[in-house]
């Protein structure tokens, strides 16, 4: 977004709904390097100016004319779209979605910028409880996960709450599957336990690791997302369960009985494909020559 105010052509009932939709898709680690050096309360006296502006947009998205436009086109996104797993087709689908979407409702210098990106293909995955009794476990596996041998890794486990737990418990830990039972606490804060958990498990010798899905509601359902592997440490496979069964391993576990599981995951990294970035701006009457942030978002988040 350039500038401080944007053209009268550009309808702010079209445009929210995209933004809207577009700012959910975004996965930002980023920031703006322009706020970095600025101390919070210059920056909070700064976004204070907007609140008239704000208030404005959340009028109009929750009782003006926009009203339920941002969940409908959300909704139709993801039902014609669905996942969008990197170098897939579906993501494809999706920028050529997104990419119509912006120039349908009037945003100023829609273009598509190529890159390459990782192509990390899921494939077929399953978590089956063995002991104490026998339970198919939901599991999504995280993103960039290595797979597991063909015949799948069948091992005890042990249960922590925290990464500092798992490295009191380190000799307990090797030859086994860390499952991870970490509370929610925030999205940025909770979310190290996906980003590190693998590498972290790999260090005290774990053959897999399995994290409790970062989110604070569950209804059975694994929330997956992105992981990283930390240079120079054993690539392990590792998902996400569900809230509902990291506790009941947790209790298992507190009551010191055996758990073993059979986790078996086809996930693979194929070499890296073309695919592009989507940038827009809504570029401002008083400072055009100005770049925002919601800019710097589209082009260097993914």
């Amino acid at each position: 977004m350039t500038g401080n105010k944007s053209r009268g052509h550009n309808s702010t009932s079209q445009v929210l709904p995209t933004l809207l939709i577009l700012c959910c898709l975004l996965q930002c680690q980023s920031r703006p390097h322009s706020y970095d050096s600025k101390p919070l309360s210059e920056i909070s006296r700064e976004v204070s100016k907007y609140s008239d502006i704000a208030q404005q947009i959340i009028n109009l998205a929750v009782y003006g004319k926009a009203q339920n436009r941002s969940y409908e086109r959300l909704a139709e996104f993801t039902d014609a779209i669905g996942n969008r797993v990197s170098g897939s087709k579906n993501l494809d689908l999706a920028i050529k979605y997104m990419y119509n979407a912006l120039r349908q409702d009037g945003l100023e210098n829609v273009h598509l910028e190529p890159v390459k990106i990782p192509h990390w293909v899921r494939g077929e995955e399953s978590a089956v409880m063995l002991l104490p009794r026998n339970h198919t476990l939901a599991v999504l596996g995280l993103g960039s996960s290595v797979g597991t041998p063909p015949g799948g890794i069948e091992a005890e486990v042990i249960v922590v709450d925290s990464f500092e737990e798992l490295k009191k418990r380190a000799s307990e830990a090797k030859g086994k599957i860390v499952v991870y039972n970490q509370p929610f606490v925030s999205y940025g804060e909770t979310v190290a336990y996906r980003a590190s958990g693998a590498s972290e498990a790999a260090k005290v010798g774990a053959v897999a690791s399995l994290i409790r899905s970062v989110t604070p509601f569950s209804i059975n359902s694994p929330h997956t997302g992105w992981q990283w592997y930390q240079p120079g440490v054993v690539q392990i496979p590792t998902a996400c369960i569900t809230i509902e069964d990291a506790q009941m391993m947790a209790r298992m576990a507190r009551r010191g009985q055996r758990i073993v599981v059979r986790l078996t995951m086809a996930a693979q990294t194929l070499p890296d494909v073309d695919s592009f970035n989507t940038v827009a701006e809504i570029t401002g009457s008083e400072h055009p020559e100005q770049v925002g942030d919601f800019k710097y978002a589209i082009l260097y988040c993914r």
